[in-house]
């Protein structure tokens, strides 16, 4: 049984001899005597059932055991491992959200693992997803780099943005792009996705093409930003970002045309 335990934000791994990171595997709850806030059982990892569970804030670990933010462990979890620490994270912020129905106000009761009825209306309930894009701008030898204000370090990152209603991810991909460094793209291609369980979302990933402009930073939302050719580019986010393997990509020769 994998055991995915949080307090707030933080996540209970353990640290191995080696001093990589995992999560508790064990039959038994990993905490002892100490009683958990919420529990669910949400997915299985490699045909091994998970548990996703609530802590409350004064819950003492014990050897080898640590409380650790998420974001921190992205590039220290291995990716599938971290992948289902996320889908964990999700699943009890949106517990925590949808205790009561939002149509008659009632209280809900789960259906399934993934799923909630309300007790009153019967109106059912599905975790929510917020879309994202986020978009790798090529011209010529270049690439598009900007660093946003909400930025944890001095690393570089990709224009990026939430999917507004009524849009298409392309449509959303041009205005972010537009939005932010006054910059119009064409050639939008579709090339990976990724799961960004802060709190709940999804990011779409694309490249594109330079077609006009001149880089206006948005001031609000920007440190700063500009163009940068292979030999020189800024410090990276990590390598299990999705910016990271979308100039991975770039850099590799394995962008669509």
């Amino acid at each position: 049984m994998f055991w995915f335990a949080f307090k707030r934000n933080e996540l209970l791994v353990e640290r191995k001899q080696d001093g990589s990171y995992t999560v508790p595997d064990d039959d038994s709850f990993p905490m002892g005597e100490a009683e958990p806030e919420a529990i669910h059982g949400f997915a299985s990892f490699h045909g091994v059932s998970c548990k996703a569970v609530r802590m409350a804030e004064n819950v003492p670990v014990g050897i080898g055991q640590e409380w650790v933010d998420l974001r921190s462990l992205f590039d220290l979890l291995p990716p599938e491992l971290y992948q289902m620490a996320g889908k964990a994270s999700e699943i009890l912020y949106w517990d925590s959200q949808t205790q009561f129905c939002g149509v008659c106000g009632a209280p809900t009761v789960w259906h399934s693992e993934i799923s909630k009825q309300c007790t009153s209306c019967g109106q059912l309930l599905w975790p929510q997803l917020a879309t994202a894009i986020i978009v790798l701008v090529r011209r010529g030898d270049s690439i598009l780099m900007v660093r946003a204000h909400n930025f944890r370090g001095s690393f570089y990152g990709l224009v990026a943005g939430f999917v507004e209603t009524g849009e298409s991810l392309e449509e959303c991909v041009r205005r972010e792009v537009w939005e932010e460094t006054r910059v119009r793209v064409k050639n939008i291609r579709y090339v990976a996705s990724q799961p960004w369980p802060y709190p709940c979302g999804l990011m779409v990933g694309f490249c594109a093409d330079y077609d006009s402009g001149d880089i206006q930073l948005q001031k609000e939302e920007l440190v700063t930003g500009g163009w940068f050719d292979r030999s020189a580019l800024p410090q990276l986010p990590g390598k299990a970002s999705l910016a990271r393997q979308l100039v991975d990509s770039w850099l590799a020769g394995r962008l669509p045309e």
